[in-house]
């Protein structure tokens, strides 16, 4: 019984070492495009594709995540929208916006994340496991001012706690964004009311998907809800998924395509895994990191 226990963990620590250098030398690169069909606009509209790009976490050195998102472009998307943390350095603005490239001459929006302010923070793994909301140390401020000027620059909108407007094709999208809800710099208040009941579509934008927000944008009639923060777990187990989400979202949700209800009002809700990590946690299992094109249809007229 000793010999065979001896084995088993022998066998169990050999898996688990394998597995860990499958997460941070193998997946964590193996950027994926994932597609879904959004059925939300109005019938008899034209199809639009929206690329929903999410926690880069861009470092200078990561060469290929940033030749990746260069082909995005190949893609042909009608509208990019981008639900922050971009960096990992400070460095990292130049190389973002180099990396993002033809992306920058579409019609875009953007919002920040915390980790556009604030560099990532080396940190207990446990801490993830505590209720949201609890208070989490920042780390060295990053130039997010000069992210927000380059994007501008190039014509994307900034939905830091505004409302906006955007013409795209033949469609009049309604856009309302928040500052990041993780940091608590959300103003829901700045944003309330109505969506444009005019508007052929009608966007919310955050960077993490916190319940108060997704309950806010469906009350007021967003079709259509875009969010990240989540990794999508980053660490996910075969018939269980995600562990956790490191906001209020159910695991359920952590990444995808799904609806979210409230007060007899519904949404679709897309939360991105994103493409990157931490530095200080460099891995990712069975969630690989990401990059998403919504195809945007009309709505079932039946």
């Amino acid at each position: 019984m000793r010999a065979l226990t001896s084995t088993t963990a022998l066998t169990a620590a050999a898996l688990g070492a394998g597995g860990l250098a499958y997460a941070g030398g193998v997946e964590r690169r193996a950027f994926a495009l994932r597609r879904f069909d959004v059925p939300c606009l109005p019938v008899g509209s034209r199809p639009l594709r929206l690329l929903h790009l999410s926690d880069v976490h861009m470092a200078p050195g990561q060469h290929k995540k940033q030749a990746w998102l260069r082909r995005l472009a190949d893609v042909e998307p009608d509208l990019v929208v981008n639900t922050g943390d971009n960096l990992a350095h400070l460095r990292s603005v130049p190389v973002v916006l180099r990396s993002y490239g033809e992306l920058l001459d579409l019609p875009g929006v953007f919002v920040m994340g915390s980790n556009d302010y604030f560099a990532p923070v080396l940190k207990n793994p446990a801490r993830y496991l505590l209720p949201a909301g609890v208070v989490r140390a920042k780390g060295t401020p990053l130039p997010w001012r000069e992210l927000r000027d380059g994007f501008c620059e190039r014509g994307w909108l900034d939905l830091d706690n505004v409302r906006g407007e955007l013409r795209v094709g033949s469609l009049r999208l309604a856009l309302s964004g928040v500052d990041d809800p993780h940091l608590r710099y959300d103003d829901l208040a700045a944003v309330a009311g109505p969506a444009d009941p005019e508007a052929d579509l009608a966007v919310g934008v955050a960077h993490a998907p916190y319940l108060r927000v997704l309950d806010a944008f469906t009350r007021d009639g967003h079709h259509l809800v875009l969010a990240g923060h989540t990794h999508g777990g980053q660490l996910r187990l075969p018939g269980i998924g995600a562990l956790v989400t490191n906001c209020d979202l159910d695991r359920a949700r952590a990444r995808g395509l799904h609806q979210h209800t409230v007060g007899g009002r519904t949404s679709w809700l897309h939360v991105s895994a994103g493409l990157g990590t931490s530095p200080f946690a460099p891995v990712r299992l069975c969630c690989r990191p990401e990059a998403t094109l919504l195809t945007l249809v009309p709505a079932d007229s039946g």
